[in-house]
């Protein structure tokens, strides 16, 4: 049997410039805080806290001062900026660039639809840390929307700007902006602006694709990903569409021998937030039980 680690898996370039931000800094100091998980995978997170990293969320930033904190990948509203400057905290900002990109255009868009009464759609993922830093821009008025079912909350009569999470399904993206646009051309106002903005990670979108043609070069697919992550879901269900034997695990110990069994091909792949000595590890118990 052979197992084989798709080269495009693994740390996209924004959890790379964390991770490797993080790392220079408790080399130095031996600890550091950083703003929620600095990624979406427990045995990520694991192993730098072993180093000295220390999770905090929210509430606990309002009890610090005169310390450093890291901003992971997926950026923060501008309220956390302010608490820091307040409290004399230090930001060691690792937003990924694409994020920051977004959060500028988003804001640009809130202040063109505060003059005509419009709003700012999000299509995402409630309380996602990417998410809530996209709302911050638009003082918290943005309107999240998850699923067609989620369009209710929208005034189909004002003007609408639509941008993504950065790591969400393109086909997704476009089946809710598709559905916008039916239900815009049914309103009686000729004024109607409506924008859907191109926001999606091509990082991430691209390897939808990839991990297409993965799945069908391969007896078995075993797909690693931390639960918490978004984007992991998303390309594991691509994954599962072209190969019924995909599975989802995120450590070794959840290996099953009889998933193997007449298995010639075994390929492991994983998310933007999967470590690569990870799916090695999981690439070497797949080899025993081989």
């Amino acid at each position: 049997m052979k197992v084989i680690i798709d080269k495009n898996s693994g740390f996209c370039f924004g959890v790379v410039y964390a991770i490797q931000m993080a790392e220079s800094i408790l080399d130095e100091e031996g600890v550091l805080y950083c703003l929620g998980d600095i990624v979406h995978n427990n045995k990520e997170v694991d192993r730098l806290n072993e180093r000295g990293l220390k999770i905090i969320n929210h509430e606990d930033l309002k009890e610090l001062k005169d310390c450093k904190v890291l901003i992971r990948a997926h950026g923060e509203p501008p309220s956390t900026y302010a608490l820091s400057l307040k409290n004399n905290i230090q930001l060691l900002d690792a937003s990924c660039p694409v994020v920051l990109k977004l959060q500028h255009q988003i804001k640009e868009g809130y202040e063109q639809l505060k003059e005509i009464d419009g709003q700012v759609i999000i299509f995402g993922k409630e309380g996602h840390a990417e998410v809530t830093g996209l709302v911050g821009q638009t003082n918290s008025e943005a309107i999240i929307v998850t699923t067609i079912e989620d369009l209710e909350k929208v005034d189909f009569s004002k003007s609408i700007y639509i941008y993504s999470q950065t790591t969400k399904s393109p086909k997704a993206y476009f089946d809710i902006t598709k559905e916008i646009e039916r239900r815009v051309k049914l309103s009686s106002n000729p004024d109607i602006k409506y924008i859907v903005n191109d926001t999606l990670c091509r990082q991430v979108s691209g390897r939808e694709p990839q991990l297409k043609q993965f799945s069908n070069d391969n007896d078995v697919i075993i797909f690693v990903s931390g639960k918490k992550s978004s984007n992991g879901k998303m390309l594991y269900k691509s994954c599962e569409k072209e190969n019924p034997n995909s599975y989802f695990i995120s450590d070794v110990d959840e290996l099953n021998s009889e998933w193997f069994f007449d298995a010639k091909t075994v390929g492991i792949c994983g998310a933007t937030s999967t470590p690569r000595w990870l799916m090695e590890n999981i690439q070497k118990a797949i080899e025993k039980i081989a």
